[in-house]
């Protein structure tokens, strides 16, 4: 039976669809965002402009698609993991599970698919030091509110520690979790191969070790807004009379 050129085209754009995202994903990944054209992409996919915009209509909604078809299913893992963590009754076995349930979701696929692979790593990585306005609200569109939820668990399992300041420690863990999966022979060279870097339970567990410690560290000893207003300003040696020596 001949097929009709409408159903060769129907068959054929699941698998165009696919080179255009792999296309984009290696181009975002190694150039980033804004120096990759919709032309660049579709010369990299082999096909046309024209099957770029059919399929996504704009760059944009493809750098939104390749973050769902990674992150819907990390984010998926990682409000299980925390919801199982959040009934631990030991707080610090309960504040190590939490940390384990951000982390763990990184590592737990080897394949550039369901949240794992250097390649969508490096992307996000490069996405966040770029500071497009465009990647900036599909970061905060994709990972906020696990975010949040990560944040607000660690805060009730450490209540004397201001939110604020577990934002920060939970944006250092952000990019150590970055470092690890992107360049994972530093380790191995740095130890003198007594540690090898692409072990990804031994990265786990450090990375978690780390992480703990560092949530756990004492606040900040700061000074309030109106004291710091109120501090009269220190005298100059040469503004009292004398001379610097």
């Amino acid at each position: 039976m001949v097929r009709k050129p409408a159903d060769r085209e129907r068959s054929r754009k699941p698998n165009m669809r696919e080179a255009i995202l792999f296309a984009a994903e290696e181009l975002f990944s190694t150039k980033g965002f804004s120096a990759v054209t919709v032309r660049d992409i579709a010369q990299a996919a082999g096909a046309n402009p024209g099957s770029v915009t059919y399929h996504f209509k704009t760059k944009d909604e493809l750098l939104l698609e390749i973050y769902r078809r990674h992150c819907k299913p990390m984010n998926l893992r990682r409000a299980e993991l925390l919801a199982a963590a959040k009934r631990v009754r030991d707080l610090q076995d309960r504040l190590e599970a939490i940390v384990r349930a951000y982390v763990l979701p990184a590592f737990s696929s080897g394949s550039d698919l369901a949240g794992g692979g250097a390649r969508f790593t490096r992307l996000r990585a490069i996405m966040s030091a770029e500071g497009n306005e465009v990647t900036r609200l599909i970061i905060a569109q994709t990972f906020d509110d696990t975010s949040h939820a990560f944040i607000d668990a660690v805060h009730d399992s450490l209540p004397h520690i201001p939110r604020a300041e577990i934002v920060w420690r939970s944006h250092f863990l952000l990019g150590a979790l970055y470092y690890t999966l992107v360049t994972p022979e530093r380790v191995s060279r740095l130890s003198r191969g007594d540690s090898d870097g692409a072990d990804a339970g031994d990265a786990i567990e450090q990375l978690v070790k780390a992480t703990v410690a560092s949530l756990q560290a004492p606040a900040l000893d700061r000074v309030a807004p109106a004291q710091r207003r109120s501090a009269p300003p220190a005298k100059s040696l040469a503004g009292d009379g004398h001379a610097p020596k």
